[in-house]
């Protein structure tokens, strides 16, 4: 049997990659880490983020090549492990998974912080609880996220981007107040320029959030673009943001009173913003950290993943959710390694190093996969964002230098709890992966390969057709068939769909991995397809995508194809609740750029055929539905085509009967869609209850067209009252017809299409 192989959807845009990065980023690193490097640098602790920034950039510009030249889940850890191998792979991937448990605890400590000393300064049940307390709050929210991801709320990113927004507000109105009240700074750097530096080390794992981005490079829109545009700003906005806070918080707070506390951003807005600024910093606070603590989850899960797929860890870690759709072995072990870390009483800052040192240790294997990559020039690496001649090789070059600089600085318990580490990826090697570990191929899979195509396979008209039921499957392409026969002169085709949806917290290549059941039934439908096509004489392509959401998939399929035309089954019921006609109908219908044609299909569901009913008005949207049942009449054996109109009683001109008025609206129709040339039959019904009238006509026929009665953009954009009731209470098959949608875009729209 001939396959299509699986596409993975990318659904993330420039906005959404850099609010992943910017979120792990300006989490508890912004609001925590100032008194931390206040107390080991002072005012020139400042220099330690710009420092740390610029390292970031080293990388994100390396990272950004190895991602659009293999973009595959993992990141970091797939980059290394194909260009020098699994012995390093493993040091990477289990550096990174632990640097992302570390960096979990750190945001949880955070958390715990900011929540009882601070907030309970304004709320008395969470006053007093010292130590002890900040270390139940934590193991209690690091148990939560964990729960949350296990469930797979897919509710997570939506409510990350509004935090992430939500925060880079209140920084802005912190240093914008801050910069006014005149902050001072005196004595710059007390403790010497090798404080500073080793203080980069400590700051460090505020920039590890753009690892993140590259780690869902394979779901990314325009990759070659937005990928690197993503990296470079997710670095350089926090890094502008890191250094103007610790400029208003060292001139603002004395070093001494900046050191002892534990909210040190709450307490510097206090100077300033007084305490309903403090408190705004507080929640923010509170926010950050559990949103950098979700991201780090998520990554971890990721890791581990790619790190199955290619043997070096067992995969039994990996396993799916079989109702949940997460890989729940993952989350559940790295949401236990942080809760150990959170137990057993690791320093916040301790929590801080030991992630950065793992970050530092991949980074600069990172620069040397790139040189190697480079040099080796493998046929299937092919980046579409290179690191530009002029910079090429010194940015790889300074960048591992400058992390094995940091490294060096950090202090002897954080390298050699690093070191551990390090050397217990080695030992996973020799004494488990060594066997198992695939050899390493520079041939990587195929990402997105091009759609298998039958008959001619080089359309200009092309219909989109999702398919999900084989029941109605032949219906559905027969009646797309018809639409595109009726465009031989144009090499017409028609394109197969299926989306299988998997959950935000399983990347797509993971659940496409366990989900063996789900490929084959997709594998089955479309190679049921294909054979349908063969008999219609069609030319088909069949695409096999795993998409986080099915409506948005099916939009990029029609915007990639440039389709003139979508035909979607339709089971005939509507909801009161979220969506009216179904999640993935909803969305298609309301935005797709392009005729629209949604169908339910009736008892005899082989397609529209027979006696085929009009209904004759003077929406915008009449004269496509007069269009498609021309198409089919046309494509069937004995089929006849009726146009019907409706008429009240009540006639506001005495001069003109309202059936002369009803064929005079079925003319005009007729003439609008073009299909005067044909023979179709006219009837005119007067009646006061338009409905029933309708419902009465169509019980004589076997088929039944209705065009959209609503237009233009809206929340939950369908078809309109009455197509849908029909649709609803009649039991023939129901064809519902639009023209391209073309209401003004949105700004919001307008914003992420230019971004």
């Amino acid at each position: 049997m001939s396959e299509t192989e699986q596409e993975l959807a990318r659904d993330l845009g420039f906005l959404e990659a850099y609010t992943i990065g910017l979120g792990t980023m300006i989490g508890a690193g912004i609001f925590v880490l100032p008194s931390i490097a206040a107390q080991q640098a002072g005012p020139a602790s400042m220099i330690s983020f710009f420092a740390g920034g610029m390292v970031s950039l080293l990388a994100a510009l390396s990272l950004s090549e190895l991602a659009t030249g293999m973009p595959k889940a993992g990141g970091s850890y797939y980059y290394v492990n194909r260009a020098l191998g699994p012995f390093f792979g493993s040091i990477v991937g289990w550096g990174m998974w632990a640097g992302l448990t570390f960096a979990s605890a750190f945001y949880m400590i955070g958390f715990g912080q900011y929540l009882l000393p601070g907030l309970g300064q304004y709320v008395g049940a969470l006053a007093g609880w010292g130590q002890t307390g900040i270390t139940v709050a934590a193991l209690v929210m690091a148990a939560l996220l964990t729960a949350i991801n296990y469930y797979g709320v897919k509710e997570t990113g939506a409510l990350q981007n509004v935090i992430v927004l939500t925060l880079v507000g209140l920084i802005f109105a912190f240093l914008g107040l801050g910069v006014l009240s005149g902050p001072s700074v005196s004595d710059f750097n007390p403790n010497g320029w090798p404080a500073v530096a080793a203080t980069i080390g400590t700051v460090y794992v505020t920039f590890i959030g753009f690892e993140v981005i590259a780690t869902s490079a394979e779901e990314i829109k325009n990759p070659s673009r937005n990928l690197p545009l993503a990296m470079i700003a997710a670095v350089v906005t926090p890094t502008l943001m890191y250094v103007g806070v610790m400029f208003v918080s060292t001139g603002t707070l004395s070093i001494e009173a900046l050191a002892d506390s534990r909210i040190p951003v709450a307490d510097v807005a206090t100077e300033f913003m007084g305490s309903i600024g403090a408190l705004a910093m507080i929640v923010g606070a509170v926010l950050a950290t559990v949103s950098s603590a979700n991201a780090s989850i998520l990554s971890a899960a990721r890791v581990n993943f790619a790190m199955g797929r290619d043997r070096i860890l067992v995969n039994w870690l990996n396993e799916v959710h079989s109702r949940f759709r997460t890989p729940y072995r993952a989350i559940t072990a790295t949401g236990v390694i942080t809760l150990v870390l959170i137990a057993v009483g690791v320093g916040i800052g301790t929590l801080a190093e030991v992630a950065s040192f793992m970050y530092l240790v991949t980074y600069a294997l990172v620069h040397i996969a790139v040189v190697v990559l480079r040099r080796a020039n493998p046929d299937a690496y092919d980046p579409a964002f290179r690191i530009p001649s002029v910079l090429y090789p010194a940015v790889p070059i300074l960048g591992f230098v400058a992390c094995l600089a940091i490294l060096l600085q950090m202090s002897v318990i954080v390298q050699t709890i690093g070191s551990v580490i390090v050397v217990f990826g080695v030992l996973w090697y020799l004494l488990y992966a060594r066997n198992r570990a695939l050899s390493t191929s520079l041939v990587g899979e195929a990402l997105a390969p091009q759609p298998t195509a039958v008959a001619d396979g080089e359309g200009r008209y092309r219909v989109v057709v999702p398919v999900a039921n084989p029941e109605t499957e032949r219906g559905l392409l027969r009646m797309a068939a018809a639409s595109a026969h009726a465009h031989d002169d144009e090499h017409a085709e028609v394109i197969a769909v299926n989306v299988i949806e998997v959950p935000r917290q399983t990347s797509l290549s993971q659940d496409l991995a366990f989900e063996k059941e789900r490929v084959e039934r997709q594998q089955q439908l479309l190679e049921s397809a294909r054979d349908i096509a063969s008999d219609l004489e069609i030319g088909l392509q069949t695409r096999a995508i795993v998409g986080r959401d099915a409506g948005s998939v099916i939009l990029d399929v029609i915007e990639e194809e440039d389709a003139d035309h979508v035909l979607l089954g339709w089971q005939g019921t509507r909801s009161r609740r979220e969506h009216i006609l179904g999640s993935t109908i909803d969305p298609v219908i309301g935005r797709a750029p392009c005729d629209a044609t949604l169908v339910q299909l009736g008892a005899e569901d082989g397609g529209v055929e027979g006696d085929i009913l009009v209904l004759a008005g003077e929406g915008p949207h009449a004269p496509v539905a007069a269009r498609r049942a021309a198409e089919f009449v046309t494509a069937a054996d004995n089929a006849s085509l009726t146009l019907l109109n409706v008429q009240s009683p009540e006639s506001e001109d005495d001069d003109v009967s309202p059936t002369e008025r009803g064929k005079a609206v079925i003319d005009e129709l007729a003439e609008r869609a073009g299909i005067q040339y044909m023979s179709y039959d006219t009837q005119v019904l007067v009646a006061d209850d338009t409905e029933q009238a309708i419902f009465d006509a169509a019980e004589e026929h076997d088929a039944i067209c209705v065009g959209a009665t609503r237009s233009g953009t809206i929340s939950q954009a369908v078809f309109g009252s009455l197509p849908e009731k029909v649709g609803e209470e009649v039991e023939q098959t129901v064809v519902m017809a639009r023209g391209p949608e073309e209401s003004p875009i949105s700004i919001r729209e307008a914003l992420k299409q230019r971004m």
